[in-house]
């Protein structure tokens, strides 16, 4: 019998190395979704209105940090809307939202620390969504965060720590989650 030297490819040995100690596996932890029209208002109810009917939560609205007088925006004003989800609710809305990507992503969305975000221009290209004349059309963006098991320590009330350098989720493992995990298409620049 000859032996054959079989060389892993990175991809695999991170793969591996996961599934040898489950604390490394990375997890979506949130899927937040956001929308800025810009200005408050009707135009804004009927962006509060889409989101709430994709994800069944209500929406957080969001007020303008300064004025700015020559896009007629006042300090203090509500100017955008988003909405946080999470668990099995985040994975659900993660999947009908990358499909109105064409579940590709850029490389360059990515993060130093495992989050990735994109932007779709029309919602309705959303499966299950329908266009509304009376509603119209809106874009927004989604940010995916990513961790593993035991980020928990940096957001506890009671002995809060920081994450060891060892144990944050780097660009490339949250590539390889990506594209293994997630069912998506990672598509380097041009």
């Amino acid at each position: 019998m000859s032996s054959e030297i079989y060389a892993l490819s990175a991809e695999e040995e991170i793969i591996q190395k996961w599934e040898k100690n489950p604390m490394l596996m990375p997890r979506v932890h949130s899927v937040t979704l956001h929308i800025c029209p810009g200005r408050s208002g009707e135009i804004l109810q009927k962006a509060a209105s889409i989101l709430e009917e994709l994800t069944g939560q209500k929406p957080v609205f969001h007020k303008a940090k300064r004025t700015i007088r020559n896009f007629g925006i006042r300090k203090g004003e509500p100017i955008a809307v988003s909405v946080t989800v999470r668990g099995k609710k985040a994975l659900e809305t993660l999947d009908r939202v990358v499909e109105a990507v064409g579940r590709k992503i850029k490389a360059k969305s990515f993060d130093e620390f495992g989050n990735f975000s994109f932007g779709i221009k029309e919602h309705i290209d959303i499966p299950g969504v329908k266009y509304k004349a009376e509603i119209g059309v809106f874009g927004m963006d989604v940010n995916v965060s990513l961790e593993r098991s035991g980020y928990r320590v940096k957001r506890r009330r009671i002995k809060r720590s920081h994450i060891p350098r060892k144990h944050l989720l780097s660009r490339e493992e949250a590539i390889i989650f990506a594209k293994n995990f997630l069912n998506l298409e990672v598509v380097e620049e041009d």
